[in-house]
């Protein structure tokens, strides 16, 4: 077993709207790790214009997406352009619309609101119409709930849900989840993750330690 090739865009023939995103998203300021996913019934060719929302180069922020991930249809992720000013009385954004407004704005008051980089870890399943908020950072192996708001950063192997989300259920016990990221099956070779399906599906961690 070789596997699918993670450069196809359209990995299953007859079921098109199920894309590999590292093939259909070519933004400089977006990663996509190997066979990450979306699925979305209107097809998954604008995933960067209907998921990845206020996402200007000029900022510097990036959207960072692991291997083996799974995302959703309607997920949105809110990138740092969608901030406003909040250190004044009024959040209004008089500067972008000039004829004057723009003169006397302090920039400074705005960029200290960027929260930096959103990123996701490897094997990660966000839900239909989860909303990730800027800066947020999403461990290996966490589960994000259908329509939860991600406000804070998500532990590795938690199951989050909820506006604002939280932590509702860890997947596995705290030594389980310590040798689970030593393993970093993610990490493999495709055809070491071919031959080894099994130990990465299933639930014995012995068994994955051993094919490390």
């Amino acid at each position: 077993m070789s596997g699918p090739n993670p450069n196809i865009k359209h990995p299953i023939p007859m079921h098109m709207r199920v894309g590999f995103l590292k093939g259909l998203v070519n933004a400089p300021n977006v990663e996509i790790g190997d066979f990450t996913y979306y699925d979305d019934p209107d097809g998954p060719d604008k995933f960067a214009e209907r998921c990845v929302l206020h996402h200007y180069p000029f900022i510097g922020d990036r959207l960072i997406i692991g291997k083996f991930c799974a995302i959703a249809e309607g997920a949105r992720f809110i990138m740092n352009g969608a901030n406003h000013a909040m250190s004044g009385f009024s959040t209004y954004p008089f500067n972008i619309f000039g004829h004057g407004w723009e003169e006397g704005f302090d920039a400074k008051t705005w960029s200290k609101e960027i929260r930096g980089d959103t990123v996701l870890g490897n094997d990660v399943w966000i839900g239909m119409d989860a909303v990730i908020m800027p800066g947020v950072t999403i461990g290996h192996g966490a589960i994000v709930a259908a329509k939860s708001v991600v406000t804070h950063d998500v532990p590795p192997y938690a199951i989050v849900a909820g506006n604002a989300a939280k932590v509702v259920k860890m997947r596995f016990d705290d030594k389980t989840v310590r040798r689970l990221l030593m393993a970093a099956w993610w990490n493999w070779p495709v055809d070491k993750i071919s031959r080894n399906l099994n130990a990465i599906r299933g639930a014995d961690i012995a068994r994955l330690e051993a094919a490390v």
